[in-house]
């Protein structure tokens, strides 16, 4: 065989190896095709594996068919009773007919940018006509449910199926929440204030009763210690009495010896007496009764 020949089969080789190349494609079973010509859709193949297709004048644009996810960013909407929220919602979404969607919005992209417009207008046209005590009710859920029944209707005419919407933060604007929180701590500390002079007021209320009831309980208490004093003294004058009535003379010869006792006790005291003085009766003479 001639070299020439050899370099034709080799050419013809890589032709038809390029030319089987561009006439095969594999479909994962992830996704879903739309076979082109001449830019216009002609077959839509859905079952994964190797398929042909018209080499360079077909192509093939392939789209997920997982369930895709969407989180606009969140947006400010006022609600029906001038209430102002920002809303940050996700959606759920599922590409069910490529042959729509390549016609309506082609990429991906494209249907992410769309969808968005169409969540935020379903989520701003729903949440407007509704209050935020509705919001916060028991009616959240059927408010939702319009929203996702709304954002359904619109995205069908894309191709795309909205498996659902949900609300995932609802917040007061930055600017409402520090003007709330500035009103609570004004408000907290007016109530601090009057707790405090409260307090104040209590306590000099139950030490003015303390002191009251203490200046009772102590004049009782001298009361009852001067009444018993005076019964121990009229007692003690009693028996002093009764003692000195049934001995005159031994009372008056007690009283003298503690006289003695008590004058002589005093170390500075000087006494200036006769010995014949009625003082010192009883060191010259004891009392009858007791000599005997």
């Amino acid at each position: 065989m001639s070299e020439k020949i050899k370099i034709t089969l080799i050419a013809v080789t890589v032709a038809l190896a390029f030319v089987l190349f561009n006439s095969l494609y594999v479909l994962p079973q992830t996704e879903q095709a739309i076979v082109l010509q001449f830019g216009e859709p002609v077959r839509l193949v859905k079952e994964a594996g190797l398929k042909l297709k018209v080499p360079f004048i077909q192509k093939v644009v392939f789209y997920d068919n997982r369930l895709l996810n969407l989180d606009p960013p969140a947006q400010e909407i006022v609600l029906n009773d001038k209430k102002r929220l920002d809303v940050d919602s996700f959606t759920r979404f599922r590409i069910i007919d490529p042959l729509k969607f390549y016609q309506t919005v082609r990429t991906e992209e494209q249907a992410r940018s769309k969808l968005k417009e169409i969540v935020n207008s379903s989520v701003r046209k729903i949440l407007g006509r509704t209050t935020l005590q509705e919001l916060l009710s028991q009616k959240r859920t059927q408010i939702m449910a319009d929203i996702s029944n709304a954002v359904k209707a619109d995205a069908a005419q894309i191709g795309v199926s909205v498996a659902d919407v949900r609300i995932r933060r609802a917040d007061l604007p930055i600017e409402v929440l520090q003007a709330i929180n500035a009103r609570m701590k004004t408000e907290r500390e007016r109530d601090a204030k009057e707790f405090r002079a409260q307090g104040q007021q209590n306590a000099q209320q139950i030490r003015a009763k303390a002191e009251k009831e203490k200046t009772i309980i102590i004049a009782e208490a001298a009361k009852q210690a001067d009444i018993l004093r005076g019964e121990g003294d009229q007692e003690a004058t009693r028996i002093w009495n009764q003692a000195a009535n049934r001995d005159p003379q031994f009372f008056a010869f007690y009283r003298s010896l503690a006289a003695y006792q008590k004058a002589l006790n005093e170390g500075k005291t000087s006494l200036v007496l006769s010995p014949d003085s009625e003082f010192f009766r009883y060191f010259q003479q004891a009392p009858k009764n007791i000599q005997e």
